[in-house]
C-alpha cells in the first residue's frame, strides 16, 4: 500500500464571503492510496476555525503507519480533514478492489439525484439582490449572514428570489438578542432554518430563547461524540465529512442523530467534486442537502458531479466510488 498526497488549488468563479472573512480560492489535500496497482482518491479541505492548515493536515496523513485500514484508521486520526480523505480514498480503493460500489459495501440504496441550495455569498443588500435574481429559478438558496445588516440582506433576497426556499447561515456571527429580534422577522419572510447562530463555545443561550426559527448545528457538530452537548439546542443538525472524518463517521453521525430525533443537513466545505462525491450518499432522503462547493469554483475536476437547475446527480464511475472494470478484482488485504 502506498499514500501520495496533493496540494490541489482551484481559483474560485467570484470571491466567496462568510462572517470570518473572504477567499478567491479553494486549497485542498488530495490522497491516493494504492494497492496491487488500484488506485482510491480522496480529498478534504483543511479549516483554520478548526485548527487546521494544509501543512498539519498533510503532516498527520504522512506519519500514519501503514498499511491502514477503515476499521484502523478510526483510531489512528482524530475525527478531522486529515481522516476524512484517507477514509474516502480508501472506501474508493475498495470499490474498485472488490468490484462492488460504494453504495453496496456500506449496505445503503443505490443513490438518486438530490436537490442541493445553493450559496450566496455574504454581501451588500443590492450586491445580493442581483445574485438572488441571478438564482430565482433555484429551489433552495443558502444565504450567508454576519449581522448588523442582516434584515435588509434576507429583504433583498427575497425580493429578487420570490418563490424560493430559503436558509440562512450565520457561521456564529449573531447573539441571542439579535437572534430574538431577526428570527420574526425571517420567518415572516419565508426563511425555514439558521445554522449556527452562536458561536459554539456559547450556545447554551439557545437552552433559553424560543427556537420560532429552528436551529441547525454545524460547527457545534462535528460526530457522534458531539451529539450529547446538543440536547435541547438544536432542531437540525448539518454533517460534513471534513469534521466528520470521512465517510465512515458521517453515516454513523446520520444514523444517530436520526435516532436522537435531529433533522439531517449535508453540507459541506468549499472543494471538488472529489470531496462532494461521498457526501451524495449520506444526503440521500436528507431535509437539506448543500453540495453546491464545486458550483462556486472557475473549474471542476474532470468527470466532476453532474448539476441541473435542481439537482447533484450522484458520482459517475470515473470520479469516485465505483469498481474500476479495467482491473481485476481483488480482495483488499
Amino acid at each position: 500500500m502506498r499514500v501520495t498526497i496533493s496540494k490541489d488549488i482551484f481559483p474560485l468563479a467570484k470571491v466567496f464571503t462568510i462572517s470570518r472573512g473572504s477567499r478567491t480560492e479553494a486549497v485542498v489535500v488530495r490522497v491516493e492510496i494504492e494497492h496491487d496497482g488500484v488506485i482510491g482518491r480522496g480529498e478534504c479541505v483543511p479549516y483554520a476555525r478548526y485548527n487546521e492548515t494544509v501543512e498539519s493536515v498533510m503532516a498527520q496523513i504522512e506519519a500514519l503507519t501503514l498499511p491502514v485500514t477503515r476499521e484502523t484508521l478510526q483510531s489512528l486520526l482524530p475525527a478531522g480533514a486529515a481522516r476524512n480523505a484517507v477514509d474516502c480514498a480508501l472506501w474508493d480503493l475498495e470499490a474498485k478492489l472488490s468490484g462492488k460500489p460504494v453504495w453496496e459495501l456500506a449496505g445503503l440504496d443505490a443513490p438518486t439525484p438530490e436537490v442541493t441550495a445553493y450559496t450566496l455569498s455574504l454581501d451588500t443588500p443590492e450586491n445580493m439582490l442581483a445574485e438572488a435574481a441571478k438564482n430565482a429559478s433555484r429551489p433552495l438558496l443558502k444565504i450567508k449572514l454576519g449581522g448588523k445588516g442582516d434584515i435588509a440582506r434576507i429583504e433583498a433576497v427575497r425580493k429578487g428570489a420570490p418563490d424560493a426556499r430559503i436558509i440562512v447561515d450565520a457561521n456564529e456571527g449573531w447573539t441571542p438578542e439579535l437572534y430574538e429580534e431577526i428570527a420574526p422577522v425571517l420567518v415572516n419572510l419565508g426563511v425555514e432554518m439558521v445554522e449556527q447562530p452562536f458561536p459554539a463555545g456559547a450556545d447554551d443561550a439557545l437552552l433559553h430563547i424560543e427556537r420560532i426559527l429552528p436551529v441547525c448545528a454545524d460547527e457545534s457538530c462535528h460526530d457522534r461524540n458531539s451529539l450529547p452537548a446538543l440536547k435541547g439546542k438544536y432542531d437540525m443538525v448539518n454533517i460534513k465529512l471534513d469534521k466528520t472524518g470521512g465517510l465512515t463517521e458521517a453515516l454513523a453521525l446520520r444514523e444517530l442523530a436520526i435516532k436522537n430525533g435531529y433533522q439531517i443537513m449535508v453540507g459541506c466545505m468549499v472543494g471538488s467534486s472529489l470531496a462532494m462525491a461521498p457526501a451524495v450518499l449520506v444526503a440521500q432522503n436528507a431535509a437539506v442537502t448543500d453540495l453546491d462547493g464545486p458550483l462556486l469554483l472557475a473549474e471542476d475536476r474532470p468527470h466532476g458531479l453532474t448539476y441541473d437547475a435542481k439537482h447533484v446527480y450522484p458520482p459517475q464511475p470515473e470520479l469516485w466510488g465505483a469498481p474500476d472494470n479495467s482491473s481485476t478484482q481483488k480482495e483488499l488485504s
